[in-house]
């Protein structure tokens, strides 16, 4: 996802934090087709979560490796959070099984790069 600014973050060179940014956009348009139902519950806890993997990317970023390294796993748990209720949304029949695999390949490779770079920040101590 391309944005520009004259303005810029050292998070944003983090491709993980790119990942977690678009993977949020994607999530964000894929509820809005729902049903009006799930506005406050599955819509909302979904998009929430997805948001919050960037979030917590950002947030923690500018701190000491040891609390980057806490927020780190808090958008890692978010990200587990997106498995369920990308489970729930396909359950419900509201996501196709490409959308669904493609949502679990997606949080798949974040998880896996925060893992990543939590080990790297743990090395450092």
């Amino acid at each position: 996802m391309e944005f520009e600014s004259k303005y810029h973050f050292s998070f944003e060179n983090l491709i993980v934090y790119q990942k977690a940014i678009t993977f949020g956009e994607d999530i964000n348009k894929l509820v809005e087709t729902f049903p009006k139902k799930e506005m406050f519950r599955l819509t909302s806890q979904f998009s929430r979560a997805a948001d919050s993997i960037a979030a917590n990317i950002s947030e923690g970023s500018a701190s000491t490796d040891a609390n980057f390294n806490r927020y780190l796993k808090m958008a890692w748990d978010s990200s587990h959070e997106c498995v369920t209720w990308n489970t729930k949304a396909f359950l419900r029949a509201y996501i196709s099984k490409e959308e669904f695999e493609s949502n679990r390949a997606m949080l798949t490779e974040i998880g896996k790069m925060i893992s990543s770079l939590r080990r790297k920040l743990n090395v450092k101590k």
